[in-house]
C-alpha cells in the first residue's frame, strides 16, 4: 500500500480559467464514467482512478447529478475524500437542470439540487455550478430565473463560480448577450474541437471579449475517436460514424492511437484551458496524462493528424441534433 505522505505533483500544465484565479490542469478528469455510464465502473476503480488523476497532477474533476443518476457524485465524492489533502488542492464543478428525471431549471430546484449535489460529494462547495444542457429549456428562464437563482448561491458560499453547457454553440452568445457582464464565468462546450469538428474555435475571442473561462469536453467525441467506437446511443450520421471508424482503423494499422491523437489535438489550443476527458480506471488516466505529457515535450504528430483530417474531410464539422442521452 501507498502511504499517505503527501503526494508528489508532477508537471502537468495549469492554465488559468477565464477571470476566475482558478488555474485549472491541462487535462480535467471527467466523471461521468464513475457512475457506470459507459460501462460499469466499481468503487473501487472509482476511487483509485481519482487518486491516481490527482496524484498525476490532475487538478480538476467534472460531475453532474444527471450522470448514473447521482452515481458519479457519490463515487466522486468517495474519490475525493480519500485524497486526504486540503480542499483548496482540487477544483470540482458539477452542475443542475438536468436530472434521470429530466430537465427543470426552476430557481427552486437549482436551490435544492447544490444542497443535495454537495451532500453527495462530501463537500462545503464546489468551485463551479454549470446549468446543465440548457438548450432543452428555456434559455430566457435561464437568463432570467436560473442564473439570478446560482448567483444567490455564490453569495452564500455554495459555488465560487457559475456557468452554463450545451452541445448548440449559439445558446453561449444567446445568454452571454443577456445578462450582465461577469455574471457568467465559465461555459462547458462538448464534442466542439476535437478533430472531427473544430467550430469552437470560431466562438473563443467572442467568449476572450466577455472574460468567460473556456472548457472543452468530449474530445474523442463521445467515443468516435475510439478503437471501440462510441456507444450505441450516439447520435452521429452513419456517414461520421464510418468515417471515424476508418480513421481509427487507420491509425491501428500504423501503430498509432486514435484516441491519444485525439487526445493531443484538443489539449493543443493554448486558448481552452483545459480539456474534460471521461475515465474510469487508473489505465485510462495513465494513458490521457501520457498523451499531455508526450505533447508537451514531442509537439504534434503533424502526419498522422493531417492523414486523418484527409479520412475524416467529407464529415469536417458535421454536427448531430441535441437530442442525445449524454453529455
Amino acid at each position: 500500500m501507498e502511504s499517505q505522505a503527501p503526494i508528489p505533483r508532477p508537471n502537468l500544465e495549469l492554465r488559468p480559467l477565464g477571470n476566475t484565479g482558478l488555474k485549472v490542469s491541462c487535462v480535467g478528469f471527467g466523471a461521468s464514467p464513475l457512475g457506470s455510464v459507459f460501462g460499469p465502473c466499481s468503487e473501487h476503480d472509482a476511487v483509485a482512478s481519482v487518486r491516481e488523476a490527482f496524484r498525476l497532477g490532475i487538478n480538476y474533476f467534472d460531475t453532474s447529478p444527471f450522470y448514473g443518476g447521482t452515481m458519479s457524485e457519490k463515487m466522486l465524492g468517495k474519490g475525493l475524500k480519500a485524497l486526504g489533502v486540503p480542499r483548496n488542492e482540487y477544483i470540482v464543478s458539477t452542475k443542475c437542470g438536468r436530472y434521470k428525471e429530466g430537465f427543470d431549471f426552476s430557481a427552486e430546484r437549482v436551490t435544492r439540487s447544490i444542497e443535495e449535489s454537495l451532500e453527495r460529494l462530501q463537500l462545503d462547495y464546489v468551485d463551479i455550478l454549470l446549468c446543465h444542457d440548457i438548450e432543452f429549456g428555456s434559455l430566457d428562464q435561464v437568463v432570467n430565473e436560473t442564473i439570478p437563482a446560482l448567483q444567490k448561491l455564490k453569495e452564500a458560499g455554495k459555488t465560487r463560480f457559475i456557468g452554463i453547457t450545451g452541445l448548440p454553440l449559439s445558446v453561449f452568445t444567446y445568454v452571454l448577450d443577456r445578462v450582465p457582464p461577469g455574471t457568467v464565468d465559465v461555459i462547458l462546450s462538448y464534442c466542439h474541437y476535437s478533430i472531427n469538428d473544430s467550430t469552437l474555435v470560431d466562438l473563443l475571442p467572442y467568449l476572450k471579449s466577455k472574460g468567460v473561462g473556456v472548457i472543452s469536453a468530449s474530445p474523442l467525441a463521445m467515443g468516435l475517436l475510439t478503437e471501440n467506437g462510441p456507444p450505441e446511443w450516439h447520435p452521429a450520421s452513419p456517414e461520421l460514424k464510418a468515417a471515424c471508424k476508418a480513421a481509427a482503423a487507420y491509425c491501428k494499422e500504423k501503430g498509432k492511437s486514435i484516441s491519444k491523437l485525439a487526445m493531443q489535438y484538443g489539449l493543443g489550443n493554448k486558448d481552452i484551458p483545459t480539456v474534460l476527458v471521461g475515465m474510469k480506471s487508473v489505465k485510462q488516466v495513465e494513458e490521457n496524462v501520457a498523451a499531455a505529457t508526450e505533447l508537451a515535450t514531442f509537439g504534434k504528430d503533424h502526419q498522422a493528424l493531417s492523414e486523418i483530417n484527409a479520412i475524416l474531410s467529407s464529415v469536417k464539422n458535421q454536427t448531430w441534433p441535441s437530442g442525445i442521452q449524454q453529455s
